[in-house]
């Protein structure tokens, strides 16, 4: 798309009842009542090691959910044949610039490296660019933490560059943050790599 082309609006249909699917993967809004099985299945020190916020009980789990709207995160359960394995949420949501992240997102440490992954950004990338019309869906991660740098990569996305001392880490350290983008002109080939990849 030419740079001096407009953009039109994104919209936001959202509702609580939204369901994504394919094959045993299941992302869904995150309830409340979600707060023990998602403490359960990411209370491992090896998956906050590069995520701000772990909660430390299954009542701190209930208050992230409890207050993750007004932090402007809109959280997804991820399931795995009926089972929690993970949570992913948008953020930065601004329906004017048609743009969101794809952030915050945990997994039980059993499933880093299958198809869940991929799996779950397809599926919420989808939605993103079919359903609200977004034109740029965005994901940022710790410099440090290459593993997600490579999980990214393989997605399609586009590395952006590092936006230098962008945020605290939990220990208080500053982190740099690596940006990265899928822009809705280059879902298609995205997509179909997806497509592909989970095909094999």
């Amino acid at each position: 798309m030419d740079a001096d082309t407009p953009v039109a609006s994104a919209t936001w249909p959202w509702n609580e009842d939204l369901v994504l699917s394919r094959g045993t993967i299941d992302v869904r809004p995150t309830t409340r009542a979600e707060a023990e099985l998602l403490f359960d299945a990411l209370d491992d020190d090896a998956v906050w090691e590069h995520v701000k916020g772990r909660p430390e009980s299954t009542n701190q789990m209930r208050d992230v959910i409890d207050t993750s709207r007004d932090m402007g995160r809109w959280m997804w359960t991820i399931r795995d044949s009926g089972r929690v394995v993970g949570s992913s949420s948008f953020m930065e949501v601004s329906l004017v610039d048609a743009r969101v992240e794809i952030g915050h997102t945990t997994y039980a440490c059993r499933v880093w490296g299958t198809f869940v992954n991929p799996t779950c950004k397809l599926l919420l990338m989808s939605w993103a660019f079919d359903h609200a019309g977004m034109n740029r869906v965005q994901l940022k991660t710790d410099l440090r933490n290459l593993r997600s740098q490579g999980a990214i990569e393989r997605l399609g996305a586009t590395r952006e560059g590092v936006l230098r001392s962008y945020q605290k880490r939990q220990n208080g350290t500053i982190r740099d943050t690596v940006m990265y983008s899928v822009l809705a002109s280059e879902w298609t080939g995205v997509k179909t790599g997806l497509l592909d990849r989970l095909s094999d």
